[in-house]
């Protein structure tokens, strides 16, 4: 069995779109694409969907990056180059290259047929197309067992949704052999599943094709005026003609319900992260049977200091990385990245801060993302005056105030 599915992943190419501009993340994209948007105090959001690849024994990546791909670029050249070219595995971004058309991609479908080189080059027998923007765990072997013995044409993975949020998502209907029988996007009144009520099916964005099948229906997409895009496009015409399955989505972290979020806006991402300080968050990053790989540099350990009664350097139900100084300073239900320094009589709650942040002594931070490298100064106050702060900063409905990259006060 183990020599069969090496030879299928040898004649697999798994392409991840990772070009998004994320522009609801604003400023959190200002400097970056969505894809390379920091998360969980050490992670990038692309992390996440890399790291199932390499679990699930997928080793032959192109990323398809676009917007501000500097960053994540750099992150892969660092953090990614684990894979041996002697044995067939890569990863390699791949930015436009307009090959086939003089543009940049217009949707999904679209850069993939703008890259159609690749697939001459490998020829590979099935596709595997991922977001690089969604954070879950997934174990891409299951999908891809499902689909072969379905003998599909295209699996769409699938998970369930509550009615309230299906204009967000393409939804589709299936019989009982989980072969789709409609596929719509973003419906404000979609079909509910049969043994759930008050839910329906939504698709992951993630999909296997057989290559030819994908040739075919990108290729024709190419030549027609559409918005290029697989969930509004390609997935729905290809139902009368193709045997189009749905791959019921169960999670791979033994919860009773499984874990997939489009983190696409500031609110949504504040909660992923919160989530992940919780005594038993949803998403677990401590598991050891399926690890998440990132990049990190060579930081020193994180430190807290005790400087008497009044400046206890206290961090609470909180995660803190690698050369974090807590110098007298208190910490609760935060996320502190690499660098990050807590100084005397400050006081941050629900609070996010990306690499080398510095917080002064006497500040009170409450529901605050900030960005790199940003020094806050001495005495500052933020997330206790709504008013206040939407008159400075960028502030969700929700209340959640995000500080750009190198904000000077």
């Amino acid at each position: 069995m183990r020599g069969f599915w090496s030879g299928v992943y040898r004649n697999t190419l798994t392409m991840i779109l990772a070009g998004g501009r994320g522009e609801r993340l604003y400023p959190l994209t200002q400097p970056r694409s969505k894809p390379s948007v920091p998360f969980g105090g050490m992670y990038r959001i692309i992390d996440f969907t890399l790291s199932n690849c390499i679990n699930s024994g997928f080793r032959r990546i192109y990323l398809l990056t676009q917007y501000k791909s500097q960053s994540l670029d750099e992150h892969i050249r660092k953090g990614w180059n684990i894979f041996s070219a002697e044995l067939g595995e890569f990863i390699y971004a791949v930015p436009p290259q307009q090959r086939y058309r003089d543009r940049w991609y217009a949707g999904t479908a679209d850069a993939i047929f703008q890259n159609f080189n690749l697939l001459d080059k490998h020829k590979p027998d099935q596709v595997v197309i991922l977001s690089g923007d969604h954070l879950y765990k997934m174990d891409y072997s299951k999908l891809m067992a499902f689909h072969l013995e379905k003998g599909a044409d295209v699996t769409v993975s699938t998970i369930p949704i509550p009615l309230s949020e299906a204009f967000r998502f393409g939804v589709c209907a299936v019989n009982d052999d989980h072969r789709i029988i409609s596929f719509e996007e973003k419906l404000k009144t979609p079909t509910q599943m049969p043994n759930r009520p008050g839910w329906c099916l939504g698709s992951m964005g993630v999909y296997i094709f057989n290559t030819r099948a994908l040739a075919q229906e990108v290729s024709r997409d190419a030549r027609r005026d559409t918005a290029h895009d697989f969930g509004k496009n390609i997935i729905p015409e290809m139902l009368d003609r193709y045997r189009v399955y749905a791959y019921p989505f169960e999670g791979d972290d033994l919860k009773k319900t499984a874990y997939w979020r489009d983190i696409g806006t500031l609110d949504s991402y504040f909660e992923a992260s919160m989530d992940l300080v919780s005594v038993e968050p949803e998403f677990n990053l401590y598991d050891d049977s399926w690890p998440i790989r990132t990049y990190q540099a060579q930081n020193p350990p994180v430190k807290s200091v005790w400087r008497g009664h009044e400046r206890q350097g206290q961090i609470i139900e909180s995660l803190v990385c690698n050369g974090v100084i807590v110098s007298g300073g208190t910490v609760v239900r935060s996320l502190l990245s690499p660098g990050v320094r807590i100084n005397s009589y400050s006081h941050s709650e629900e609070c996010i801060f990306f690499e080398n942040v510095n917080i002064g002594r006497y500040c009170r931070l409450r529901k605050v993302i900030i960005d790199k490298n940003v020094n806050v100064p001495e005495g500052t106050t933020i997330g206790y005056n709504p008013e206040d702060d939407r008159k400075r900063f960028l502030t969700t409905e929700n209340g959640v105030v995000a500080i750009p990259k190198g904000y000077v006060f």
